[in-house]
């Protein structure tokens, strides 16, 4: 199987962005949704964020200026984003907002190709430091995931967020 096909299959990823290592899946697939959230730990009503498909999905499924996504995208900034409509990816975020990355990278560019959103949260586990090499995962959460891409080390800043046009540090 290609990748497209394996992300299509609902398998689960750690994967290099732009900043650190990230956990994700088809966020289309609520099973593999449902499964990522255990990995991580994270409750299950917290919101994820999603690798946007291309710009035109974001302008599609979001209430946003093209400016502001030109500005932003792609790049190191997850930009929290009103859905047009609530129930959009709710398996998500079971709010109002999403938050919607393109980061700068190849695998980035290779996710892309399936045509879905792609869930992007840290692959550590909730409330602990975030990876930015694969050498520091835990075996634990090695052994629950379907594939490890690693490009070697990260910057370790995780994305800079975006509301109604301004920059929040983390």
């Amino acid at each position: 199987m290609d990748l497209k096909e394996k992300i299509l299959a609902g398998e689960i990823f750690v994967y290099p962005t732009d900043t650190i290592y990230g956990l994700g899946c088809n966020a289309l697939d609520v099973v593999a949704v449902s499964k990522l959230k255990e990995i991580k730990m994270r409750d299950k009503d917290k919101p994820l964020s999603v690798i946007a498909p291309s710009k035109q999905w974001i302008l599609d499924n979001c209430v946003v200026e093209e400016e502001l996504v030109d500005k932003y995208l792609p790049g190191p900034y997850t930009l929290l984003l009103k859905k047009k409509y609530f129930n959009f990816l709710f398996e998500c975020s079971e709010t109002e907002l999403i938050g919607v990355r393109i980061p700068d990278n190849d695998f980035t560019r290779e996710i892309q190709e399936s045509g879905v959103p792609f869930i992007t949260t840290s692959v550590n586990v909730s409330g602990e430091s975030s990876i930015t090499k694969i050498s520091e995962l835990p075996e634990k959460l090695i052994e629950r995931v379907d594939h490890i891409v690693d490009v070697g080390p990260l910057n370790g800043k995780p994305s800079t967020l975006v509301l109604n046009g301004k920059e929040i540090s983390r």
